[in-house]
């Protein structure tokens, strides 16, 4: 049963031993291979921070009713590296006791939520599909909690994407707060950038109007991918590139290269979209 959302109030960043998890209960709704942008883009691009790591721990946070998404996860980062961990966390009691069964060496999966109960300091905490329940206000307290439990040099990856994972938006934070906000598409499925307006993550979604940061990186980035219609004939992949080209050339902070931007993917430097409260300083004073 979904839970009604209700404003989210962490005590001390942690909860009290024995205390029930924190969040809300999710729809729990997931599709094999729904994540697999951004695990892609966490192995291709962040893999330094745990490549060489003797045992390091990753965790699942909401991976739903069913764990085929936190697995998926757990294969992918383990070609990374063999000896890396993953607990899946959840805060309903039965799709804890339906994920055991598929628990193995190196993959388990317990009760919890924005407290993150593991014993040990994670690398890498994907949050995805979570935090779109939420009202927008709790967002900096749950991000500050999250990343209070991170590992030095761990990541919290943090966004939405669609039932079949062919759009997905998320940021990428450190200890210190966001850094970078991430869009992938699927090409083949893309008419318009605008597509990705409803994927955003839940800090970002409510900011797409004008005036805001948001808005004008995706009207910027329509303007771009118009402008570069006569490449239409060479396929959508080449449009994109073109489109992330003359963003970066028109001084949007873009990060990476053509290997991402083939992929379907922008990535922009968090200050080029924060909202007001949301900034990577702003996070340091929680």
């Amino acid at each position: 049963m979904v839970q009604k959302s209700e404003r989210l109030r962490i005590p001390g960043r942690t909860a009290a031993r024995g205390a029930r998890p924190l969040g809300n209960v999710t729809r729990g709704t997931t599709n094999p291979n729904r994540m697999r942008r951004v695990d892609r883009w966490v192995t291709g691009t962040q893999a330094w921070r745990f490549r060489h790591l003797a045992a390091p721990l990753a965790v699942d946070l909401g991976y739903g009713a069913n764990p085929r998404t936190a697995i998926e996860l757990f294969e992918r980062l383990r070609v990374v590296n063999h000896r890396l961990r993953l607990t899946g966390l959840e805060i309903e009691p039965g799709r804890v006791a339906r994920a055991l069964l598929e628990a193995r060496s190196g993959l388990d999966f317990q009760l919890g939520g924005f407290e993150i109960p593991v014993p040990d300091a994670p690398v890498l905490i994907r949050a995805f599909n979570v935090l779109r329940q939420y009202d927008e206000a709790d967002v900096a307290g749950i991000w500050s909690a999250l990343t209070a439990r991170l590992a030095p040099g761990g990541l919290l990856v943090e966004g939405t994407c669609d039932e079949l994972g062919r759009t997905a938006a998320w940021v990428a934070l450190d200890d210190g707060g966001p850094l970078s906000l991430h869009l992938s598409v699927n090409l083949a499925a893309l008419e318009s950038p605008a597509q990705l307006a409803e994927r955003l993550p839940k800090a970002l979604i409510h900011r797409n109007v004008p005036g805001e940061k948001v808005h004008s990186l995706l009207a910027a980035a329509e303007q771009a991918w118009l402008a570069a219609a006569p490449l239409a004939g060479f396929g959508k992949r080449q449009r994109w590139i073109a489109m992330c080209t003359a963003l970066r050339a028109v001084g949007w902070p873009v990060l990476d290269g053509v290997s991402r931007f083939r992929l379907g993917e922008l990535s922009v430097a968090w200050d080029a979209v924060a909202p007001d409260g949301l900034g990577r300083s702003d996070h340091q004073l929680l």
